[in-house]
C-alpha cells in the first residue's frame, strides 16, 4: 500500500476550499512547480494572488520581509485596514513590532524549557492511548490525535480540564472556518460581515476572547502570575503593554494553532503507519526518533500556505509582481518538491537532511511552538508503537475542507496489540 496517490487533474482552483476537501491537489502543485513556479490566479472572493510553489523560492523569499511583508494579513482573503488591525497577531507584523511580542513568550517555548515537558507529555499519552487502543477499531484523529495537544495546551495555559473540549471546538471554528463540520458560519458560504473585526472573521473569536478575559481576571484575583499569558501581559523594557485586542488575538492564536498543527501531524503520521508498509518497523527499531518527527511534519504540512504582500515591484521567474500584490508561499507544495526531496510521496523516517518547511522555517515568523510540537509527535509515536503489533485503515479518511489547514478530520483504523 502507498500512503497517498494524488488524483486531481492538475488544474485545481487553489482558491477554492472544495479543491482540498478530498485531500490536497498535489498534481496541481507538481504541474505549477514544473511549468509556472510563480503563477497568477484570479480569486472569486477578492483580488487575485501569486502562487510560489518551489522549495528553493519559498526558502529564499520568506527571509526577505522587507520585500514580502506579513503586515497585510497571512491568509488569501482580502481585508480592509480596519479589519487587519482588529484581527492581527504577532504573526501578521514584521520587524520590531513582531519581536516585541515574540520575545516575551519565546523563553516559554525554548528548547530547554520544552525538553522539561517530556515526562508530562509521556504521562498524558499513556491513558489516551490505552483507552483508544482498547477499542480495537476507532477514529484515530478524534480519539488520539485530538486528545494529546488539547490536554497539553490546557496544562501549559493552566486551564481546567473540563474547559478543554469547548476550547478546541472554538479553535476549530476559527482555523477551519471554511468547513461546515466545524462551524455554522462557513466563511465562503454565508455573510460573515458581522464578525469582520473578530479573529478569522468568526463569532468563535468573540467567545474565546470573553473566556480569556474572565480567566485572567480570576488568575489576577488569586495572585497567580504563572504561565504564558501572564508573560505576554507584562510591560516591556519601555513600559509598554500589549493592547486588549492584541491579547485577544494572541489567545485565539494559541488555542487554534497550538492544537491544530500537532493534531493534524499526528493524524497524518498514523495514516502513514496504517498505509505504508515498513514504517511501523522503522519506528519500532528505535533508531529514527531524531528524524521521524520532521518527516511526519513534512508529510502532514498542516499549514498549507502563508500569504505575504509585496512591498515593492519585484520580478520572480520572469513574472512582474507589483507592489500590493498578494503572494502565497505554498508550504505543502515545497514539502513535495522533487528537487529537494527524493521520492517525496513516500515517507522515510530516516530522511536526513530534511529541510521541510512545515514550521515556516527560514524567516522570523518560524513557528513559536515548533519544539513542543516536535516533542509531542515523538513521544506520542514512541508510546503508540511500543503498544501495537499492527495498524490498518478501517475506512476512508475525511479531510478538512480548507485550503489553509491541511488536516485529516476523521480516520478510522483498526489496531492489533502487542
Amino acid at each position: 500500500m502507498t500512503t497517498w496517490v494524488p488524483d486531481d487533474d492538475g488544474h485545481a482552483d487553489l482558491g477554492d476550499h472544495d479543491s482540498f476537501a478530498n485531500g490536497a491537489p498535489y498534481n496541481t502543485f507538481a504541474r505549477l512547480r514544473r511549468e509556472a513556479p510563480c503563477h497568477w490566479s484570479e480569486f472569486t472572493h477578492g483580488a487575485g494572488y501569486w502562487s510560489i510553489t518551489r522549495h528553493a523560492d519559498i526558502d529564499r523569499m520568506i527571509r526577505d520581509t522587507q520585500t514580502f511583508s506579513s503586515a497585510r494579513g497571512i491568509r488569501m482573503e482580502d481585508q480592509s485596514y480596519e479589519e487587519y488591525l482588529a484581527r492581527r497577531t504577532f504573526q501578521e507584523v514584521d520587524g520590531a513590532e513582531h519581536r516585541k511580542v515574540r520575545m516575551k513568550v519565546t523563553r516559554a517555548f525554548s528548547p530547554r524549557v520544552v525538553a522539561g515537558f517530556e515526562p508530562q507529555i509521556r504521562e498524558l499519552c499513556g491513558p489516551i492511548l490505552d483507552r483508544a487502543l482498547a477499542m480495537g477499531t476507532f477514529d484515530a484523529t478524534y480519539e488520539i490525535a485530538r486528545e494529546l495537544p488539547m490536554r497539553m495546551l490546557g496544562q501549559i495555559l493552566g486551564l481546567p480540564d473540563e474547559d478543554l473540549p469547548w476550547l478546541v471546538e472554538k479553535g476549530d471554528a476559527l482555523m477551519a472556518n471554511s468547513d461546515p463540520d466545524f462551524t455554522d458560519h462557513v466563511v465562503d458560504r454565508l455573510d460573515t460581515d458581522a464578525y469582520r473585526l473578530m479573529p478569522f472573521n468568526s463569532p468563535a473569536g468573540a467567545e474565546l476572547y470573553e473566556y480569556a478575559r474572565e480567566m485572567m481576571d480570576k488568575k489576577n484575583a488569586r495572585g497567580d502570575t504563572d504561565g504564558i499569558l501572564h508573560l505576554v501581559l507584562q510591560p516591556d523594557e519601555n513600559g509598554e503593554t500589549i493592547s486588549e485586542a492584541e491579547f485577544r488575538n494572541f489567545f485565539c492564536l494559541l488555542v487554534a494553532a497550538g492544537n491544530d498543527t500537532t493534531r493534524y501531524s499526528i493524524a497524518a503520521g498514523m495514516q502513514a503507519l496504517a498505509r505504508q508498509e515498513g514504517l511501523l518497523a522503522q519506528m519500532q527499531s528505535g533508531e529514527v526518533w531524531d528524524t521521524a518527527p520532521d518527516e511526519i511534519v513534512r508529510w502532514a504540512s498542516p499549514a498549507t500556505y502563508f500569504r505575504r504582500t509585496a512591498m515593492r515591484d519585484v520580478e520572480v521567474h520572469g513574472k512582474q509582481i507589483r507592489e500590493g500584490d498578494k503572494v502565497l508561499y505554498w508550504f505543502i507544495s515545497a514539502n513535495r518538491d522533487e528537487e529537494m526531496f527524493d521520492d517525496p510521496y513516500r515517507l522515510d523516517f530516516t530522511r536526513k537532511p530534511n529541510r521541510q518547511l512545515g514550521w515556516g522555517q527560514g524567516g522570523p515568523h518560524v513557528c513559536l511552538g515548533m519544539h513542543l510540537a516536535r516533542l509531542e509527535v515523538r513521544v506520542l509515536f514512541q508510546e503508540l508503537t511500543k503498544r501495537i503489533r499492527g495498524i490498518e485503515p478501517a475506512g476512508e479518511a475525511a479531510f478538512v475542507r480548507s485550503n489553509f489547514v491541511n488536516g485529516i478530520k476523521r480516520m478510522p483504523v483498526t489496531v492489533s496489540l502487542q
